[in-house]
Parts: structure tokens; C-alpha cells; sequence
């Protein structure tokens, strides 16, 4: 188009074309769904009829109908189809063209229909350049991939979830091979353990969804939904697939470890149909299976996106508390399995510890709770804002309480404002929201199978010494290691072709029959089932080892221990007795163990 005021300059073409998506309403009308436009009109109407008081009457409702040999009613419909098509909901480009064709496009609007902000645009969204492999596509240099190429060489769908993870806004999208893989190689695990949860669908756990953990994942695939929702309706494609998918695979992979009595058959296929409809917009193909796999009749794109329940924050965070904590034991185990520094460098490492005690605290040590007292006044008081270090540190040094303890104030003072950036106000509250030592008690099997402990016990701070009571606060538990001392005794399985061989097991003073078992299952992995376990003693604790077994007759010469036998020993003899029925017996350095 020529300036109008000065006709021998052009309008820059990119400034200039920017409502032709009115045209796009009525293309259908006008050039039968023909993309080069050479298409017979379904209406009858031809090129040349197509004026400009024609093209006012469509577009402009004060508009006069025109001088026209076109029928009036196929006028108004070009018209009601204009009218409900429009505005654009959104337009999506490059970003390179912000300074021009986008800029004008909204002037372009807002000059065609001044007086009608109904038809002007509703949204914009720019986006940056695709990178390969973190460089620019270049055919010269080799660095370049066709969408073809792309697609025979990840699929449609793993391409897809490629280009999603690759980047949203204007920053340059990053397109990896290797992430590429790696996400195709997530899509085919998710597919297998679909398949596997339908084939053992049986032996998942039924009844109440009740435990911890069950509530805990409930709750985290209703606020997964939420999230992800919000992500798509936003547009922002890479955190959509991070909360609907990376995220989403986590929380099941949290619940699987965490459930120690079962994952929830329910829950489980609760799951596999949410995380199908999440990812759908995504990788429709593959989700399109799943949904397949699960029975469902029709096509998932027709189902409904999912409804999310109730979301329980404090539980999530509950949970988040559990999964902290045990992070911090492992690395407390770390630490005291280290052997003791010596300048002789002769130093072993401590004996593997069996047992452990968490502490909690139901409130701060005193001079923490007087320093987040006032930090929370001044939080209150000041509309969430704390005033500087120097304040609060001339605040806190005038009270007497706190005297011995300013070396340790400031920096404890530090952490609180770091935390209160990162988590909001709760971090200033003096006791937690939930209850520590039920959260760490519903989840001690999983504790001490993750720590591969004899026991674990939860005791509350109080109960110990001035140590641990200052060590000590809520949300930060303080853990004690110990090695109980035991009995070294040999287990010996004399069934045949079981690939199951003698283990040595330290035998400790009011160990239980199960209690054998377990540890022994924790030694020796091949043992799955415990309750298939059977525990013998030799009748002759001195003889019966020495006496080569019979094939058939593994139990002759031997007699089951009951579940109500307790172990005795006698650390300085290094000797193991039985007591069972007001009878104490030796049971010699050798048991039995029969899988059945």
C-alpha cells in the first residue's frame, strides 16, 4: 500500500498486512476451502463482486447494506460469521516481529474499529527463535533438522514433548537431541509400567484409601491438576509438562517407594487416567493408547479434562517434611560411618549402627523462640516487611535471655529471612502445623528399610539431654546413632538348588523369631516372602552342625523356633540362649532356615 499523503512511498509489507485474519472468518464462504484461493465460492459469489462498501457491511455493523447484486441474506451470513469468529483470541509470532507487523497490528485494530474494542485483539504472544542442540540452525554448518527428519527419527509425540520441554516466552527455544531421548526413553517407561499395573492389577492393595501416603498422593495429583491447568490456559507449555507430566511421574514414584503395605489399586488407576488426560495436549498418540489400554470407550479427546478434589497443603508439606528428614538421616548415617580422624592414619570405621533414636521438639530452644517472637512482631507490624540486621540484632541483644547466645542469633536470624523469601510467613510460626512424631511413627517401616536399621525409635526432645534439646527444633529433628552390641550366629539353608547360602547374623539380646528373619532378609535379598521363612534349631546344638544332611529330610535332627521364643545372650561368652515356655536352651553358633 502506498502513504496515502505521499504516494511515492511504500508501507512496509510486515506493518501493512495486519487484519488480514478478518479474512480468515468468511475464507471458507468465499473460496471453498481452497488454500491458493482459486476455489468456487459455496455462496456463488465471485471475486469482482466483492466491493468495498461490500467488505464495510461485513466488517463495520453501522455500515449501510450495500449497492450489491448479492443476495442479502448471504451478505448477513458473511456477516454473523465475521461477528462470532472475531476478536482474535490470540496471535502468536516471532519475536523479531514485535517492532513492526505486531505493534501494528494492534494500531491497525484499534484504526479500523475505534469506537469497538469488542474486535480488537485479545492477546499476543511472542516467542523467541529454535535452537539445535544449544546452536542456530545452519544447513552450512550442518546443524540442522527438518520437521520430517525430526519426526522419523523421535516420533510425532516424542517430538512433540521435545519442542514443549524446549522453552516458553521470548528467550530462544533450545531443541537437545540427548533431551529428546531421554524423554522418548520416559515415554516408553510410563507405557511398560501402565501395562504392568493392568496385568497385576489384582495383587494392588483394596479397601479404605486411608494411610498417609494414600492421602498424601491424593492430594498431590489434585494439586498437580490445578497447576497444570493453570500452566495450559497460560500457555506456558514447558511448565505444564513439568507439572503434568515430570511432576506428576514423581508423586507416583514418592507413593510407590513411600507405601510400604501397597500402592492402592484405586489411587493407581486414578492415576494412569489423570496423567493420560494431562499429557494429552502434548502427546495425544500415546496418551490416546493408554486411554485404550485402560478399557475406555470413545476417543480421549472427547473425554473431560480431569476434576481436581480437595488439595491438603499442610499434608503435602507433612510429606515433604518426611522426605527431608529421611534425606538428612542418610547423610547423618554418611557422616558417622566415617572413621575418627587420627594423625596416625590407622583409624577404622565404626561399626555399622542397628539402631537410631529421632528427636523432635514441640517448640524452639528458648533464645530461638525469643529471636522468632520479635522477627515475627516486626513481620506483623511492618505491613511483612523485617527491618535490617542492625535493628533486630540492638533489638535482640537488650534482652538478658539472649546474651550467651548472640554468636549464634544472627546467623539463626539469617535462616529464617532466607526461609521466609522461599516458604512465606509460616516459617516464622513457633510451632509446626502438623504433627512431627506421627508423620516419622506412620512411616518408621519405611525409615528403617531405607536406613537398613534394626529399629527406630521417636522420642520428643525433652525427653533428652541439653545437647540434643538445643540442637534440636521443630522440623529439624536430631538423630542418634548406635551400634547394639549382639552374637555373631550362622544360618544355614540345607534345602537343595535354592541358591540360598549360609549368612552370618548378629543375634541381639530380646531378638524375636522375626526379628531373626527380617535381618536375615535384609542379608540376603533373594528372601522375598517372610512369612514363608521356618527358623530351626538343632536338637544337639554341639553335634547337629557337624552332621552331614539328609536329602528330603531337612528337618530331622531340628525343631521349629515359635514366634514367642526370645533370644538371651551373653556378650562375654559370646553365647546364645533360647527361653521359650519358662525353658532356656543353647542353641550353639548355627540356626536353620527352611523357605517352605
Amino acid at each position: 500500500t502506498r502513504l496515502p499523503w505521499d504516494e511515492q512511498w511504500l508501507i512496509e509489507s510486515l506493518s501493512d498486512s495486519t487484519i488480514y485474519m478478518a479474512y480468515y472468518t468468511l475464507a471458507h464462504l468465499l473460496q471453498g476451502g481452497v488454500l491458493n484461493g482459486q476455489g468456487d465460492s459455496p455462496l456463488g459469489i465471485k471475486p469482482e463482486q466483492m466491493t468495498r462498501e461490500v467488505w464495510d457491511f461485513i466488517f463495520f455493523k453501522s455500515s449501510p447494506f450495500p449497492k450489491t447484486d448479492i443476495p442479502k441474506e448471504h451478505l448477513q451470513r458473511l456477516r454473523r460469521e465475521f461477528e462470532y469468529w472475531y476478536p482474535v483470541d490470540v496471535r502468536v509470532s516471532g519475536k523479531d516481529l514485535v517492532p513492526n507487523h505486531l505493534s501494528y497490528y494492534l494500531y491497525n485494530h484499534v484504526a479500523m474499529w475505534p469506537k469497538d474494542s469488542g474486535k480488537w485483539p485479545q492477546a499476543v504472544r511472542a516467542n523467541g527463535h529454535l535452537l539445535l542442540n544449544s546452536e542456530k540452525m545452519s544447513k552450512s554448518t550442518g546443524n540442522f533438522l527438518t520437521l520430517s527428519q525430526a519426526i522419523k527419527k523421535f516420533s510425532a509425540d516424542g517430538m512433540r514433548l521435545a519442542l514443549a520441554d524446549a522453552g516458553d516466552t521470548i528467550e530462544d527455544a533450545n531443541f537437545v537431541e540427548t533431551m529428546a531421548d531421554a524423554g522418548i526413553l520416559r515415554l516408553y517407561t510410563w507405557v511398560e509400567w501402565v501395562k504392568e499395573m493392568i496385568a497385576n492389577q489384582n495383587n494392588l492393595r483394596t479397601g479404605p484409601t486411608d494411610t498417609f501416603n494414600d492421602r498424601v498422593f491424593a492430594s498431590e495429583m489434585n494439586a498437580g491438576i490445578l497447576k497444570t491447568e493453570q500452566h495450559y490456559e497460560r500457555m506456558m507449555y514447558k511448565e505444564a509438562l513439568k507439572s503434568g507430566f515430570f511432576e506428576f511421574q514423581a508423586a507416583k514414584d514418592k507413593y510407590r517407594e513411600l507405601a510400604i503395605e501397597g500402592m492402592h489399586r484405586d489411587l493407581v488407576f486414578q492415576f494412569i487416567e489423570r496423567q493420560s488426560l494431562l499429557l494429552a495436549p502434548i502427546c495425544p498418540h500415546l496418551c490416546e493408547y493408554t486411554w485404550s489400554l485402560l478399557g475406555k470407550m470413545g476417543s480421549l479427546m472427547k473425554a473431560s479434562w480431569p476434576v481436581a478434589g480437595p488439595v491438603d497443603e499442610v499434608l503435602i508439606r507433612s510429606s515433604q517434611y518426611l522426605m527431608e528428614t529421611a534425606h538428612d538421616l542418610r547423610l547423618r548415617f554418611k557422616a558417622y560411618m566415617l572413621p575418627p580422624k587420627s594423625k596416625k592414619g590407622d583409624s577404622k570405621p565404626p561399626a555399622k549402627p542397628s539402631h537410631c533414636t529421632i528427636y523432635v521438639a514441640k517448640s524452639y530452644p528458648p533464645w530461638q523462640h525469643s529471636a522468632l517472637s520479635l522477627l515475627g512482631k516486626h513481620y506483623k507490624g511492618n505491613n511483612g516487611i523485617l527491618p535490617d540486621n542492625k535493628v533486630i540484632a540492638n533489638e535482640l541483644g537488650a534482652l538478658p535471655e539472649l546474651k550467651k547466645y548472640m554468636k549464634r542469633v544472627m546467623p539463626f536470624v539469617a535462616m529464617i529471612k532466607e526461609n521466609l523469601e522461599k516458604n512465606g510467613p509460616r516459617v516464622l510460626d513457633l510451632e509446626l502445623e502438623f504433627d512431627e512424631r506421627a508423620v516419622l511413627m506412620e512411616n518408621l517401616v519405611y525409615l528403617t528399610n531405607s536406613l537398613e536399621l534394626e529399629q527406630i525409635d521417636v522420642l520428643f526432645a525433652s525427653e533428652a539431654d541439653d545437647k540434643v534439646k538445643e540442637d534440636c527444633c521443630p522440623g529439624k529433628p536430631f538423630s542418634v546413632f548406635r551400634a547394639e552390641p549382639g552374637v555373631s550366629v550362622s544360618l544355614v539353608n540345607p534345602q537343595p538348588s535354592t541358591g540360598l547360602f549360609t549368612t552370618k547374623v548378629d543375634i541381639r539380646q530380646g531378638d524375636s523369631k522375626d526379628t531373626i528373619v527380617r535381618r536375615l532378609s535384609k542379608v540376603n535379598r533373594l528372601i522375598k516372602d517372610l512369612s514363608r521363612v521356618k527358623l530351626m534349631r538343632y536338637e544337639d546344638p554341639l553335634l547337629g552342625p557337624r552332621r552331614v544332611p539328609v536329602l528330603g529330610q531337612e528337618e530331622y535332627g531340628k525343631l521349629p523356633i515359635s514366634s514367642k521364643s526370645v533370644f538371651n545372650i551373653n556378650l562375654e561368652e559370646k553365647k546364645v540362649t533360647l527361653a521359650d515356655n519358662g525353658f532356656t536352651v543353647d542353641i550353639g553358633d548355627t540356626l536353620v532356615y527352611l523357605i517352605q
